[in-house]
């Protein structure tokens, strides 16, 4: 179903923006239309060419020519706005009929400009950003307890090991008490992204009271039981649908996430049964990969729910649609007076792009009054 929609809007992306393209004065005067089909035609089958060599284990040449996939479809999603901006404007080429080609001109720069920052903001280190919460329960004496999260790392082909290593040297300078990851650390095409040293990189992570994680849609890619050994031997404790009081008067739960390969029913069946075995007595942080069940956390009387996934939407204005799928896309909502704090996460998905938000790891200070 996903190589489906995607295959589809891949195909549509090019028919359109191509078709446009035939019409901006400085292409038409010095690219032929045969030429102008045949470039198209071979970045359209590229993706093809990419599948091909990931299912003949060819990773060396499929790891270079994802990278040009992936942002290539960025910069064609990003282009093909422009150019449906002009469409609108002109009434689809009813109106301005005579500005039409220079428009066109215009609209092809203009997304080129933006693919161009998309790539810089892509490719920056993630900002750190502050949240203060009062979690209900908390011990006075571990007021101000300081939490780091970190979300969507998306290691794997086009992500390294020395991007990890640099994020995990960002999240030690907080000096938190605890670290949290909420998802989707590798991209999901198995035992070949875990590269040597990533599990003594992770265990650089040493806070007073552990590293905790829940799994994202992601690690349920290829092998999950590989991805969970991984974890485990990593030093982090992986909250597989239960709680744990990591110290006296404060526990954390956290759900697993089944990806695709789960109904919506059964991950929410889930979901519900951890929120009802909620320990009492004690300040509550709930951890899903995914921002969904908020209004049943917050009935069941959790302290402070955090989420991630959305990356914020990533590339604007493709926000607008993600948006719509996940009505709390970033930053810090509140939720029948339950605090809900879904990150951006630090990776990417896809092209190595952001527009506008950047990446983001989060430091939450814990407030008992």
């Amino acid at each position: 179903m996903f190589m489906t929609i995607f295959l589809s809007a891949w195909t549509g992306l090019h028919l359109y923006v191509f078709w446009r393209l035939a019409s901006v004065p400085f292409v038409a005067v010095h690219v032929s239309r045969m030429v102008l089909v045949a470039i198209a035609a071979i970045l359209w089958t590229s993706i093809l060419l990419l599948r091909f060599l990931d299912s003949r284990g060819l990773e060396s040449l499929g790891q270079p020519l994802e990278m040009f996939v992936m942002n290539w479809l960025g910069i064609l999603f990003l282009i093909f706005c422009a150019l449906l901006v002009v469409d609108i404007v002109t009434v689809f080429g009813f109106a301005f009929q005579s500005h039409i080609p220079m428009l066109r001109g215009v609209g092809l720069l203009a997304g080129l400009v933006l693919a161009g920052v998309a790539l810089i903001q892509g490719l920056r280190p993630p900002v750190v950003n502050d949240y203060e919460v009062r979690l209900p329960g908390l011990p006075v004496a571990d007021d101000g307890l300081v939490v780091a999260v970190i979300s969507d790392l998306h290691v794997g082909r086009l992500i390294g090991g020395k991007w990890l290593a640099a994020r995990i040297e960002q999240v030690k300078e907080l000096q938190p008490n605890m670290v949290l990851m909420l998802g989707d650390l590798f991209e999901g095409h198995g035992q070949s992204e875990r590269q040597p040293g990533m599990i003594q990189t992770l265990r650089g992570l040493s806070p007073r009271y552990g590293v905790w994680a829940v799994t994202g849609n992601h690690d349920s890619h290829g092998d999950r039981e590989s991805s969970l050994r991984f974890l485990e031997d990593a030093g982090i404790h992986v909250l597989s649908n239960e709680w744990n009081e990591v110290l006296p008067g404060l526990a954390i739960g956290g759900v697993d996430d089944g990806g695709h390969y789960e109904s919506s029913v059964a991950s929410a069946d889930r979901v519900r049964q951890l929120l009802a075995a909620k320990p009492a007595g004690v300040a509550t942080l709930f951890l899903s990969h995914r921002p969904q069940m908020v209004n049943e956390a917050a009935s069941a009387g959790v302290g402070l729910m955090l989420c991630a996934h959305t990356h914020g939407g990533q590339i604007w204005p493709f926000s607008y649609i993600v948006g719509w799928m996940n009505p709390l896309l970033a930053g810090r909502y509140e939720i029948d007076g339950m605090p809900v704090i879904v990150s951006r996460g630090a990776g990417t998905w896809g092209p190595r792009m952001r527009l506008w938000p950047p990446g983001e790891i989060l430091r939450i200070t814990l407030r008992a009054r």
